[in-house]
């Protein structure tokens, strides 16, 4: 059967076989080669990542091409990590379609590939945007292909680094809590990754039914035939939106505090091999002027999320309706805003995320340690952002650096691969775009952190290789003439 005429299926097997055999002639993964260790007879891992998304696995395939043993721990069921089956709303990804994400530089491994090879060329040229569910199976594809060691319905409840050169993660499995070690651990935790919820204080107020953050797992389904109204304007607003409204809802109005929606995504502006290799070696007040500057401007929603929503009659975009108050009855609630007072049964908060420790109770241990941006650097008087204060202060490996030093020893084994780390090191360490190459970064980094600690050990192996290039016998010796010698 030719190839134009196998079944899908058989074209996938054909492109799993080429990506084997691409990775077989660059002679991929390396051979381990960091000494093993065992503390109290527990062995300890190379290293763990915490988190099975798409920025943990790419973690996981560099370091493993590397010759470093890597485990993920992941609290979500198989084939549900990340945001893509569960919180995510987008009908696509925002991220042009010809965008490599977590593919490392192979082409068999891309989503092109591997989408190409089961629906054709001319699907993939017809196709505009990834569908959000099309990109979950394929990240489902590439944990496959790769076979990665993920260990789901794994919850992290403690991170300890240890004086004695280890990480020790307390862990409650399906069978119980769990101790592990590991010489290195990774927080490879998405957009929220350090927190969680932004919220404004007046939502703290409110009756916990009568609202949610968007990035709650939410059945929307509950919102059939009610009144819903929408904080914000952003992607995930137009998503929570128009998910109302497919779900039912009598009425959706998005109460936006800006006069209109910005137009211009700056941070695409900011995405070439430059500043991907280049914003780490910026001084800091160009890292702070880039990112705040990205942050001010703000990110617009795509236009087709846009449409999603006006595609309802019953959908309105109430601009510079700042929130002034809220108040609860007994059928409802009254948002005062500063465009008037409207009634409604139920809130999204799609107001972002915001760095918090106390959100995240298993980094109750490193959090007062770690040392932030806003240790770092005081920006020019106009120039504050939260965000970035709060932002950590990373090394090159994105590893967490200490407060005080010597305060806690071993934070410095704890790297920080999600979003927060956009500040230190660009957006490598989340989004679609540079996620390979951030990944790569990160397991070159460990690679050169594990061979100087261990430097004696490795140097040990070099007194004592002995496998010979020659045997003796593949020259015959000579001596010179009489004439020579004189």
């Amino acid at each position: 059967m030719s190839q134009l005429n196998s079944s899908p299926e058989t074209r996938l097997a054909a492109l799993e076989a080429r990506l084997q055999q691409d990775l077989a002639w660059l002679d991929l993964p390396a051979k381990s080669w960091v000494p093993s260790l065992t503390l109290g007879g527990e062995p300890v891992l190379d290293v763990a990542i915490i988190g099975g998304g798409q920025a943990g696995m790419a973690a996981a395939v560099s370091l493993n091409h590397l010759g470093i043993g890597a485990v993920i721990f992941d609290q979500s069921p198989a084939g549900f990590e990340g945001p893509w089956a569960t919180t995510a709303r987008m009908e696509t990804l925002r991220s042009p379609k010809k965008l490599t994400g977590p593919a490392l530089g192979f082409a068999a491994l891309t989503f092109r590939a591997w989408y190409e090879v089961q629906f054709g060329l001319e699907a993939w040229d017809a196709l505009d945007k990834i569908p959000r569910l099309q990109w979950m199976d394929y990240l489902r594809w590439y944990r496959r292909v790769m076979a990665l060691d993920v260990r789901n319905e794994h919850h992290v409840e403690a991170i300890l680094p240890r004086a004695d050169g280890v990480v020790e993660l307390r862990i409650l499995t399906p069978a119980g809590v769990s101790t592990v070690l590991a010489r290195r651990v990774v927080l490879a935790t998405g957009r929220d990754g350090l927190g969680g919820a932004h919220l404004p204080p007046l939502a703290l107020n409110l009756p916990r039914q009568r609202w949610a953050h968007s990035a709650d797992d939410l059945d929307y389904t509950s919102l059939a035939g009610l009144r819903v109204g929408v904080i914000g304007a952003g992607a995930s607003a137009m998503d929570s939106a128009a998910t109302a409204l497919e779900a039912g809802a009598a009425k959706v109005d998005l109460l936006i505090r800006r006069q209109e929606l910005p137009r211009v995504n700056k941070g695409k502006g900011a995405g070439n091999p430059g500043l991907t290799n280049g914003h780490l070696y910026l001084p800091d007040e160009w890292k702070w002027r880039i990112r705040h500057y990205i942050n001010i401007q703000q990110t617009p929603p795509p236009g087709a999320s846009v449409q999603r929503v006006s595609r309802f009659p019953n959908a309105r975009f109430i601009f510079g309706a700042a929130i002034n108050d809220i108040t609860v009855g007994e059928t409802g609630m009254r948002v005062a805003t500063a465009r008037g007072v409207f009634d409604l049964d139920f809130l999204i908060f799609s107001t972002g995320f915001r760095i918090d420790w106390t959100e995240r109770p298993e980094f109750s241990t490193i959090a007062p340690h770690i040392r932030n941006w806003s240790d770092r650097y005081t920006p020019p008087p106009g120039d504050e952002d939260e965000e970035l204060a709060d932002s950590p202060d990373l090394g090159a490996a994105f590893e967490f650096q200490q407060k005080q030093p010597g305060d806690l020893p071993g934070l410095e084994r704890v790297h920080c691969f999600c979003y927060p780390a956009a500040l230190s090191h660009g957006s490598l360490s989340g989004d679609i775009p540079a996620i390979s190459d951030g990944a790569q970064r990160l397991a070159q980094g460990i690679a050169a952190l594990l061979y100087r600690e261990n430097i004696d050990t490795h140097y040990q192996n070099i007194q004592a290789y002995d496998e010979p290039e020659l045997l003796g016998d593949e020259w015959t010796a000579a001596e010179p003439t009489p004439e020579e010698r004189q």
